[in-house]
Parts: C-alpha cells; structure tokens; sequence
C-alpha cells in the first residue's frame, strides 16, 4: 500500500490502498498497522482544500493539521496518486 510520504504528519501516516484507486483522490491517515479500522479519510479537491469523510480515532487538532499539510503538499501527493488511479480529484 503507497504512502504518499515516509515519515508522519501530526502522528500518522498518509497513504491508500491498491481498493482506493476507484474513487477519487483521497488520504487515510492511521498510526503504524495502515489499517482502515480507526483512520481518517480525506477527499482531496483540486485546489487542495480537503474534505474529512471519516475522522477515525484522529482528534480535531491532529486533523486539521492534516488538512494544513494536505493543502500545502496536495500537487505532490497528486502526483504518486495518479502513478496509480486515473480517477482526478474530489467533486471535479
């Protein structure tokens, strides 16, 4: 499963699943086990705004630190996304 970084943000690693790829461009963001059991899930818009789907076991400060990072790094993330999905962005 890709993590669109290495290290974590705000405690968690962001990453999806080869399953994530028939939806729209997205993050889970979940402690060590990347499990879906208890992660957040983020939709990520063109402009890099994101909207939280599922805020798992993440408190409202670590998630809008995720949101912070999300908007100031999406185009990155967007490139390892398309590596594998042809699905764009959230509500385009």
């Amino acid at each position: 499963m890709p993590k669109y970084y290495e290290y974590k943000i705000a405690g968690y690693y962001l990453y999806f699943t080869s399953f994530c790829t028939v939806e729209c461009m997205h993050a889970h963001a979940s402690d060590r086990k990347l499990t879906e059991a208890g992660s957040a899930k983020f939709f990520v818009k063109e402009n890099g705004d994101s909207v939280l789907q599922n805020r798992g076991v993440l408190n409202d400060r670590e998630i809008r630190a995720i949101q912070i990072f999300i908007k100031n790094n999406y185009k990155d993330m967007y490139l390892k996304w398309s590596q594998y999905s042809k699905n764009g962005y959230y509500e385009k």
